[in-house]
C-alpha cells in the first residue's frame, strides 16, 4: 500500500526546509514541478489514457508535501489555512483535474475532518505517515443500495467485549479505492435488537494493519478520471477506541460540517481548470484562421470566450469567500445554502467550459493529448458526486423558501435586498427578480429557482471580489453573464407550461410508416 518515495533531488529543498518555506515560494516550487511532470506525461501517448499515476510520477508530485497545507501545525503540517489549501487545489487543477481531485479527497474528506474530530493519538500517528511516507486517505459513505440517501446506510458497528469497535458493511464509488492507506468510514450503531440507530459515526482505518484492512472486491472501469481508482469495498474490520471520531454534538452534524467544507472548497478544484481551458481556447481562437480572419474575431466565438472568462471570475469570487470562511475552526453544518451554491454552480461551470473548449478546438479537441478530450468526462462527475446538482439546487430553494416564509417576505427581490449573501446583487439585478414565489412548488420549479437563487448569491460575491480590488472589467463581464442566466431561469420558472412523458411508450411513432 505504501507509495514509492524517492526523496528530494539534490537541487530541491529538504523536507525540513519545505515545511518552513514562505507559502508563495512553496506554491511556486510546487507549480514548477507539476508543470514539468505533466508536460512530459502529455508527450507520451501511452501514458495519457493510462489508469493510475505511476508510483514514481506520484512520488515526484508528493515530494513537495502538498497535503501538508491541510495538516495542523501541532502535527507537523503548515497549519490547515484554507487559503493555502485552495491555492494548492487551484495549482493542481491547472495541470490535471484528476490530480486536484486526489488532493481534494485527501484534504476535505479525510485530513480536515480527522484534524477536527479525531483523537490525539490517532491523529499524531496518521499525520506523521502523511508527511513522512506520503500516505493518502479518503472517505467512505456511499453504498450500492442507498446512494445519496446516506442516512439510511446499512454499514454498522458495535462495541465488543475488548472495548474495540467491530465495523461491517459495503461501500462503493469511493475515490482512491485500493489506493488510499487510510479511510474514514461512516456507519450506524447496531442496537442489541439488530436495529440501527439514526445517527451515524465516523471511524479511522489503517489499511496496512491486517485487522483494519478493507477488501476491494471489484475495481470499476470508470470512463473518466483514469488516474483515480474506484470500486466496490467489503468492510469487516476491528478498530481501537482511539479510531472513533468525536463529534461536537451529533454524527450527522459532523458529517454535514465535513461535506459542506468540502463543497466550499470545490472552487479551488475548479479554478485552475477554468483558467487553463480559457487560456487554451483563447490561444487557439487567436491562431486559427478562417476565411481570412481569426476565430477570435467572430462574434459567436467572442461570446463563448466571454462566458469562459466570466466563469473564471465567478470561481475566483467563490475561492475568495471560502478562503476566509471554511477553516476547520468554523462550524459549517448549517451552511447548506452556501455549500450547495458553490459546489453546484462551479461544477456546472467546469462542464460548460469543457464543452465550449471542445467546440472551439474542433478536430484538434479529439486528439487524446488534448485537454478537451479528457475534460468532458473528467469534469462531468463533479456535477454528480457529493450530491447531484439538481438535488442541491432543490435543497437551496427549500432552504431559502423556508427563510422567506419565516420572514413573511415571498417577493424574491425584496427578500434578497435583506439577505446577507444577496443584498449587493439585488440592487443591480433589480426588476429581473421582482417575482412573488409560492411556498409549495414541484421539484422542476425548485431546481430552476435554485439555479436562479444560486447565481444571485454568486453575483453578490463577485461584487464583493470587485470591492477587494479584482479587475473591474472582469467583474462587469461576470455580473452581466450571471444576470443573463438569472433572467433565463426566472423566465422558465414563471412559465406555467410543463411537459411530462406520455403514457404511450412511443406507440404509433414510426415515421417511416407515415410516408405515402
Amino acid at each position: 500500500m505504501n507509495h514509492t518515495y524517492h526523496g528530494p533531488t539534490s537541487s530541491s529543498p529538504s523536507d525540513q526546509e519545505m515545511d518552513h518555506l514562505p507559502f508563495d515560494q512553496f506554491l511556486s516550487e510546487f507549480k514548477a514541478t507539476i508543470k514539468t511532470l505533466f508536460k512530459d506525461r502529455a508527450s507520451d501517448p501511452s501514458r495519457v489514457k493510462q489508469r493510475d499515476f505511476e508510483p514514481g510520477f506520484l512520488a515526484e508530485v508528493m515530494r513537495h508535501r502538498p497535503l501538508s497545507v491541510a495538516i495542523p501545525s501541532d502535527y507537523g503540517g503548515r497549519g490547515a489555512d484554507p487559503r493555502e489549501c485552495i491555492a494548492i487545489l487551484e495549482a493542481a487543477s491547472y495541470e490535471s483535474v484528476p490530480l486536484t481531485l486526489i488532493f481534494g479527497i485527501n484534504m476535505a474528506l479525510f485530513i480536515e475532518p480527522l484534524a477536527k474530530y479525531g483523537q490525539h493519538a490517532a491523529k499524531a500517528t496518521t499525520f506523521n505517515k502523511f508527511l513522512e511516507q506520503a500516505h493518502m486517505g479518503g472517505l467512505m459513505i456511499t453504498e450500492p443500495d442507498h446512494g445519496s440517501d446516506a442516512l439510511n446506510m446499512k454499514s454498522h458497528f458495535m462495541q465488543v467485549d475488548t472495548g474495540e469497535y467491530s465495523l461491517k458493511g459495503t461501500k462503493h464509488w469511493q475515490g482512491l479505492t485500493g489506493m488510499a492507506d487510510h479511510w474514514l468510514v461512516a456507519a450506524r450503531e447496531m442496537r442489541p435488537d439488530g436495529a440501527l440507530n439514526r445517527d451515524l459515526a465516523l471511524f479511522l482505518t489503517d489499511d496496512n494493519i491486517a485487522e483494519q484492512h478493507i477488501v476491494t472486491t471489484e475495481r470499476f472501469n470508470n470512463p473518466g478520471l483514469y488516474p483515480i481508482p474506484y470500486g466496490l469495498n467489503k468492510i469487516e474490520v476491528l478498530l481501537p477506541k482511539t479510531h472513533r471520531l468525536i463529534p461536537d454534538t451529533t454524527g450527522i452534524k459532523m458529517l454535514m460540517d465535513t461535506l459542506h467544507r468540502s463543497r466550499l472548497q470545490f472552487p479551488g478544484m475548479a479554478l485552475g481548470f477554468l483558467k487553463r481551458a480559457y487560456h487554451e481556447a483563447r490561444h487557439h481562437c487567436e491562431q486559427r484562421m478562417v476565411r481570412g480572419k481569426s476565430l477570435r474575431q467572430y462574434d459567436q466565438v467572442e461570446a463563448q470566450l466571454a462566458k469562459m472568462e466570466a466563469a473564471v471570475t465567478v470561481a475566483s469570487a467563490m475561492c475568495h469567500w471560502s478562503a476566509e470562511n471554511s477553516a476547520i475552526t468554523i462550524d459549517l453544518s448549517s451552511q447548506g445554502a452556501m455549500a450547495n451554491t458553490f459546489k453546484a454552480v462551479v461544477s456546472d461551470l467546469m462542464q460548460d467550459s469543457a464543452q465550449t473548449l471542445m467546440q472551439l478546438l474542433g478536430s484538434k479537441g479529439y486528439h487524446e493529448s488534448s485537454l478537451a478530450a479528457s475534460a468532458i468526462m473528467d469534469t462531468r462527475p463533479f456535477q454528480i458526486f457529493e450530491g447531484p446538482n439538481d438535488m442541491l439546487f432543490t435543497q437551496l430553494s427549500e432552504i431559502l423558501l423556508k427563510s422567506m416564509s419565516r420572514s413573511k417576505e415571498m417577493n424574491l427581490l425584496q427578500f434578497m435586498r435583506k439577505y446577507e449573501h444577496g443584498c449587493l446583487s439585488a440592487e443591480i439585478i433589480g426588476s429581473t427578480i421582482d417575482v412573488t414565489l409560492e411556498k409549495a412548488l414541484p421539484q422542476r420549479k425548485l431546481v430552476l429557482l435554485g439555479r436562479a437563487m444560486a447565481k444571485i448569491i454568486l453575483a453578490h460575491h463577485v461584487i464583493q471580489l470587485g470591492h477587494a480590488g479584482y479587475n473591474a472589467a472582469l467583474i462587469d463581464n461576470a455580473i452581466q453573464s450571471l444576470h443573463e442566466e438569472i433572467a433565463c431561469h426566472i423566465h422558465s420558472y414563471s412559465d406555467g407550461r410543463s411537459i411530462k412523458p406520455t403514457p404511450y411508450h412511443l406507440e404509433d411513432s414510426d415515421w417511416l410508416t407515415m410516408l405515402p
